[in-house]
């Protein structure tokens, strides 16, 4: 008689007569199914751990062929860096010692070029001096003569006045005796006395204006001359050679340090027995539910 308290399923399994029959069969389902399944999660954990390594192994690879394009790339722009300091350092030192040649060649040209004109304005000096010399001594030569003449001319008229006064003195004793006489002939002797002073006087005069002409004649060398000397250029003096330039320590250079492939963490392994434990444990326990199911007194 159908009891709405008892279960559905129990009820119709009663009914039917098959709950005794049934329970072994749905017992053995859940086991293999159970089984199966951790057989299928086994097999996907052992698919997921070798997927897993194929990519951490190629990860692996790909950070290694980096760190060699890094490594490579690297140690060539070291050699680059390297030759390019090399080549400039060569071409400055180069640079250098041309400049240094040029600036002591130039030194030496502006000495020369220095020399030159020094050597130039001494020669310029003694030609200046010469002609100094020169005129000093025709100017004097010229002043003499002209005092010469003058003392010729004096000569020449003191010889006249002598004349003169021998002649005046001829008239004067042609006179009669006496008194007269003798004042013409006084009076004669003193014309030519006067006459004779004052050309006595005139000639030192002459003589001293023509000192003094000369006197003039040398300070004017001397003046002309220190004027030259004054113009004359310094002689010039060599400079010391410049000194050679000095290179510089040379670079030390330190090669890149190898770069390591980039760390790649290790994918965690999945538990490929576990899962057929667990499938193991769940169908052993639903034999053991079956069985205890069984042993239930409320079955009939």
């Amino acid at each position: 008689m159908f009891n709405p308290k008892e279960n559905l399923l129990d009820q119709q399994l009663a009914v039917s007569g098959l709950e005794m029959n049934i329970l072994p069969v749905l017992a053995g389902i859940t086991a293999v199914a159970s089984i199966a399944g951790g057989i299928s999660a086994s097999n996907q954990a052992k698919k997921n751990n070798k997927q897993n390594a194929e990519s951490y192994a190629a990860q692996q690879k790909a950070a290694a062929k980096q760190a060699r394009k890094t490594n490579k790339y690297n140690k060539k722009i070291f050699a680059a860096d390297r030759e390019n300091y090399l080549n400039n350092r060569a071409y400055e030192w180069e640079t250098s010692l041309r400049n240094w040649q040029y600036n002591q060649d130039m030194q030496d040209y502006k000495y020369m070029q220095a020399a030159k004109q020094y050597l130039g304005s001494v020669e310029n000096a003694d030609t200046q001096l010469t002609y100094n010399s020169m005129a000093a001594m025709e100017a004097l030569e010229s002043e003499q003569a002209s005092l010469n003449e003058i003392m010729a001319e004096d000569a020449f008229k003191q010889e006249g006045l002598l004349i003169e006064s021998l002649q005046a003195e001829g008239k004067a004793s042609m006179v009669q005796a006496g008194n007269s006489r003798a004042k013409a002939m006084q009076s004669a002797a003193a014309q030519t006395g006067r006459e004779r002073a004052v050309m006595n006087a005139s000639l030192i005069s002459a003589r001293a204006q023509s000192a003094r002409n000369m006197r003039d004649i040398v300070i004017q060398k001397f003046q002309d001359d220190q004027n030259v000397m004054s113009s004359l250029m310094i002689r010039p003096e060599k400079l010391p050679s410049l000194p050679k330039p000095i290179q510089t320590p040379e670079r030390i250079f330190v090669e890149p340090m190898e770069v390591d492939p980039q760390y790649i963490a290790p994918p965690l392994k999945q538990n490929t027995f576990a899962p057929l434990v667990q499938g193991i444990g769940s169908a052993a326990m639903s034999v053991a539910q079956i069985g205890t199911m069984g042993k239930n007194p409320f079955i009939k």
